[in-house]
């Protein structure tokens, strides 16, 4: 059965939608604008960091991190998604799996969970996917996430996911939330009316984050 994701994405792109997805930014890129807010973020915050790409897409994020230096894994649900990440950037290392469950045996310093991938996950999943998000997050690292928090902000279709039951998964699964703006540029959040969020959460000492030996 297709995800939540697939069947946005197939509804507004039709069945080339990966295609499409990367054909999208590449237009941005070439009018100019910034495709790279994301990528500049982390390694702001941690430039020598390695980074789990969750959610990745077409691979955009992760390829950009690649270029700046670090050692990045890209995994993501939808095979089409990765079929494109692979035909472009066959050189990184692309896993399939679904965020709710998955286990790639080892952390990295930070998780990131960019593109609206936490609306988009399937429903009931949430406190599924930010425990084995977690569960990826070395100790003393950070997991970092943004998403759009009204129907402006998301894809036609996508529920608005209240901020108020990310932080309560983040917490449950051992993160604790310590920075939050309105862009990727780290403009000042006020409230949900800002249309939306970038959050940084740490592994709290003696919770859940990082894999366990």
């Amino acid at each position: 059965m297709p995800t939540l994701w697939e069947r946005i994405a197939r509804d507004t792109n039709g069945a080339d939608y990966g295609r499409a997805y990367a054909e999208r930014f590449r237009r941005i890129a070439e009018r100019g604008g910034d495709v790279h807010g994301e990528a500049a973020l982390v390694h702001a915050l941690a430039p020598e960091a390695s980074v789990l790409d969750a959610g990745c897409g077409t691979g955009r994020v992760a390829a950009r991190l690649a270029e700046l230096g670090h050692e990045v894994m890209g995994v993501d649900v939808d095979p089409v998604m990765l079929a494109e990440a692979e035909r472009d950037h066959p050189d990184l290392d692309w896993r399939q799996d679904d965020l709710s469950t998955f286990d790639l045996g080892r952390a990295f310093d930070v998780v990131l969970v960019a593109g609206n991938t936490l609306p988009l996950l399937e429903p009931g999943t949430l406190g599924p996917a930010c425990t084995a998000l977690a569960a990826h997050v070395a100790p003393g690292g950070r997991l970092v996430t943004g998403f759009g928090l009204d129907a402006e902000h998301l894809p036609a279709g996508c529920p608005v996911l209240p901020l108020a039951q990310v932080d309560a998964a983040l917490a449950a699964a051992g993160l604790e939330v310590v920075e939050r703006w309105s862009s990727w540029q780290r403009t000042p959040f006020a409230d949900q009316r800002d249309g939306y969020a970038v959050t940084v959460a740490e592994t709290r000492t003696g919770g859940s984050g990082g894999v366990r030996g």
